[in-house]
């Protein structure tokens, strides 16, 4: 595939043209593309740089290359559209040549569109300075995992909070998993017991700690996939994290810049995450709750 436009400066602040973009995701999508494949792609697009002005575009374009698939989707509103497909690393490239920075993805795959295969956690501190109760926040989310049976995996979001994953038989649909996340959520919250530091209140007017956010999981969300650029000044990545990296771990350090050497000198720390699921129909009990199939 040719880039169009190659030197268009994308992240001004580095230097950083659409060619360095499109050439990160080429060399990480060993690593990329199995958090990607069979996921509905929302597509965001910066026609210029980061600074500058983007456009959602859920509909994947009419005259797309045969290497990237699609998938309809019905809405509960009577709506529909087709997403894109990225399964390969043509069409990851495709996707960053049309300046998709960040790559938004469902947590469900095809064809099981209605059942996520991943259980998610999202630390999203209220105000600056909390970065050091996000750290904490995580490593108590992930000993209540540990409790439960889920695997748990940490990535920054690249951006000011930090996700922790957990992957799950996709046997259960978007609004129990979301049931159980809220209850996982409000484990940790009982757990860390100072709303200043951990919180599930929604309401940002009344919200002081970092948020533990469970909503996350209802359909049609999507996040920063991992590995995922955004559209940050400094060009920051979603990076997964080893769990003793976590309590000392630093945003910013993760860029286009800097992932590959990091990538060379740890792995991915996220390889084999998908593999074996646990059930999640089977956990309810560990949290008070009924299952209701």
């Amino acid at each position: 595939m040719q880039v169009s436009n190659p030197d268009k400066v994308f992240f001004p602040e580095r230097g950083l043209s659409k060619l360095d973009l499109v050439s990160y995701y080429a060399g990480v999508a060993e690593h990329a593309l199995p958090h990607l494949r069979r996921r509905p792609v929302h597509m965001k697009r910066f026609p210029n740089r980061v600074n500058e002005d983007f456009f959602h575009q859920k509909r994947v374009p009419a005259n797309h290359p045969e290497y990237v698939d699609d998938v309809f989707v019905q809405f509960p509103s009577g709506h529909s559209t087709v997403f894109a497909i990225v399964d390969n690393a043509a069409a990851l490239a495709w996707v960053a040549n049309l300046g998709c920075i960040e790559l938004h993805t469902w947590s469900s795959r095809v064809p099981e569109i209605e059942q996520p295969d991943y259980l998610l956690i999202d630390l999203d501190p209220t105000s600056d300075g909390q970065w050091p109760f996000v750290r904490e926040i995580a490593l108590v989310v992930r000993e209540v995992m540990d409790e439960l049976g889920l695997r748990s995996y940490p990535k920054t979001s690249g951006a000011t909070g930090l996700h922790i994953l957990a992957p799950i038989e996709p046997e259960v649909a978007f609004p129990e998993v979301r049931r159980f996340a809220k209850a996982l959520a409000v484990e940790v919250e009982r757990r860390i017991d100072d709303q200043a530091v951990a919180t599930t209140t929604w309401r940002v007017a009344e919200r002081v700690g970092v948020l533990v956010d469970f909503g996350q999981n209802a359909r049609d969300r999507t996040i920063a996939a991992a590995y995922s650029v955004r559209p940050a000044a400094d060009a920051r990545v979603s990076a997964p994290l080893l769990w003793e990296e976590v309590a000392t771990v630093e945003p910013e350090a993760f860029t286009v810049e800097t992932m590959p050497a990091r990538i060379a000198a740890v792995g991915d720390p996220m390889r084999g995450m998908w593999e074996r699921p646990p059930s999640l129909a089977a956990l309810f009990a560990r949290l008070g709750l009924e299952y209701d199939s």
